[in-house]
């Protein structure tokens, strides 16, 4: 049976995550701002939670229709067979989101679709399910326009970003998925040499490391639609086997890493070593413009400080200069990438950009600057 699944993900990744998804046998992949739309059977669907990199999550479309109000969507969602879905002892949590919805609270139509769901549970099954908002068995994911209403069910649980060992207490700038996009569009690939010199708590060199060695990145944690009644545990079981199967050690490290806060490292150590990948990375604690390139070439990346404060933005407008004259000095042949929010850094680092590609952050819009440090015609000095 073809079931159609919606799966979000960072702004800027929706053609990266189509291409993804095909490979990973999805029919009809559909992209619109946010996120692809797509179809496929119930193992495809285990198949995306387990082994995409791009996704957030794999929301099941269990329903669409129009509205006018609230008691539309109660309707709608009263409509639908739950109980042949999950069961009514399962935990229950109503997500809504909505895009120039006429309706004023987002509030009240998260309790109608509860009152819709409970209902049905209470006319088949003789009583309802219960909620819990922090840790639910099952959670339903509505979607409201100015005129219609889609229901899901997430088949992820917990968000696809939380990958399952990664567990240093240091707050993180970029989510996983992102990390993993932003890999895909500097060119890189497994084989290459890679270089985050600025690696905080190591989330490029994680996500890097594991497609190197080709492990799925939900291969640590559960899923969402294990608590569903199409799941099938013997099925899963195998699928999952297979695709741990493909890990590949490699025996030569090509990841390099390198933070000015000794804590840094640590945390991307014990994170690295967490996911049972400290072996396949480098790292230590250093100035970045007192550090020679790792390699005569390779693929730089790295999410670098952006100013807050006023005192944070007047040193960065310094900064920029010295990285610039950095890469010119010290990575001729590399291919340089920066992820920033900061209009500031393009126009300082006196280097001219080959590429600039919008991305999403959370709700940070940044760029993701490419340098290709080649020396000629596209190398131009800095001028003040």
């Amino acid at each position: 049976m073809s079931n159609r699944y919606f799966s979000p993900c960072p702004r800027g990744l929706e053609t990266l995550l189509v291409e993804e998804l095909r490979a990973l046998g999805a029919s009809e992949p559909e992209q619109v701002p946010g996120g692809v739309a797509f179809a496929g059977d119930w193992p495809l669907c285990w198949k995306v939670n387990l082994e995409s990199r791009l996704a957030t999550r794999v929301l099941w479309r269990v329903a669409h229709g129009p509205y006018r109000n609230e008691d539309d969507v109660l309707a709608l969602a009263r409509q639908q067979p739950w109980e042949r879905w999950f069961a009514v002892d399962n935990t229950l949590r109503i997500h809504v989101t909505a895009i120039r919805s006429p309706l004023k609270s987002l509030n009240y139509v998260t309790l109608r679709i509860k009152d819709g769901i409970c209902d049905r549970f209470r006319e088949t099954r003789g009583k309802r399910p219960s909620i819990n908002t922090e840790r639910p068995d099952v959670r339903v994911r509505a979607f409201l326009t100015a005129e219609t209403c889609t229901l899901y069910v997430d088949t992820s649980g917990e968000a696809l970003t939380r990958r399952g060992f990664k567990h240093a207490k240091v707050e993180a700038p970029l989510k996983e998925n992102l990390a993993a996009g932003i890999l895909l569009l500097t060119g890189w690939r497994p084989g290459q040499v890679l270089f985050d010199p600025m690696c905080g708590s190591g989330t490029l060199l994680l996500e890097a490391a594991m497609m190197a060695q080709d492990i799925p990145p939900g291969i640590g944690r559960d899923f969402g639609f294990e608590r569903l009644a199409s799941f099938q545990p013997g099925q899963w079981k195998r699928q999952r086997a297979m695709a741990e199967q493909r890990r590949r050690r490699g025996t030569t490290v090509q990841l390099f890493g390198g933070d000015i806060d000794p804590r840094q490292i640590a945390a991307t150590q014990a994170n690295l070593q967490a996911a049972g990948v400290a072996e396949a990375v480098q790292c230590d604690a250093g100035d970045f413009l007192d550090r020679a390139a790792p390699a005569p070439e390779g693929v730089l990346v790295c999410n670098p400080p952006y100013g807050v404060r006023l005192d944070e933005a007047e040193a960065l407008a310094e900064w920029y200069p010295r990285l610039g004259d950095h890469l010119k000095q010290a990575f001729s042949g590399w291919n340089c990438h920066f992820l920033t929010a900061d209009p500031q850094m393009a126009k300082k680092i006196g280097l001219k950009a080959s590429r600039r590609t919008p991305l999403m952050n959370g709700d940070l819009e940044c760029r993701l600057l490419e340098y290709r440090m080649i020396s000629g015609s596209l190398r131009k000095p800095h001028q003040d």
